[in-house]
């Protein structure tokens, strides 16, 4: 038989891979693996765990966005009738401002109207006065036509205002 040095590399692999079984070389590698593996499911398994927080998050915070929606809403809703009673309310108050204004205007108007009137009269009643006083110093002569004069002047004057 003729050994060459490929037999001689086929034997010193085999007897190399016997030494590695003989010293346990292959439970450390496998053990290695193993604990890898391990290792991996467990990241695996706490991604599934974060996966399920964040969806339960995701989903509470959804429904927290629902509810601040439907609260925004309801605030928009009750600010708007808020705004329509004050708007009535304003103008109602204007409303009534507006009466009472007219109403002194009114009141205003009738007492200018009423002095108007009394001073008109009065100074018809002063006309009329001198207008008598200037015929009946004409028509009557003498110091008793005066007296009578002044004193139905004076009593006219008295009567008329």
């Amino acid at each position: 038989m003729h050994f060459d040095a490929e037999f001689f590399v086929a034997v010193g692999f085999v007897l190399f891979v016997c030494l590695l079984f003989y010293v346990g070389v292959h439970k450390t590698i496998l053990g290695g693996l193993d604990a890898r593996s391990k290792k991996i499911a467990d990241e695996l398994g706490e991604a599934k765990r974060l996966r399920t927080e964040a969806e339960a998050l995701l989903a509470s915070f959804r429904q927290k966005a629902i509810a601040a929606e439907a609260e925004a809403a309801a605030i928009v809703a009750q600010a708007v009738s808020e705004a329509e009673a004050h708007a009535k309310e304003a103008a109602v108050r204007i409303e009534e401002f507006v009466t009472r204004r007219t109403a002194q205007a009114q009141t205003k108007i009738a007492l200018a109207e009423a002095q108007a009137t009394a001073d008109v009269r009065a100074a018809a009643a002063d006309a009329a006065v001198r207008a008598s006083e200037i015929v009946l110093r004409a028509e009557n002569v003498g110091q008793a036509a005066s007296d009578l004069v002044m004193k139905e002047i004076a009593g006219l004057s008295a009567r008329l205002n």
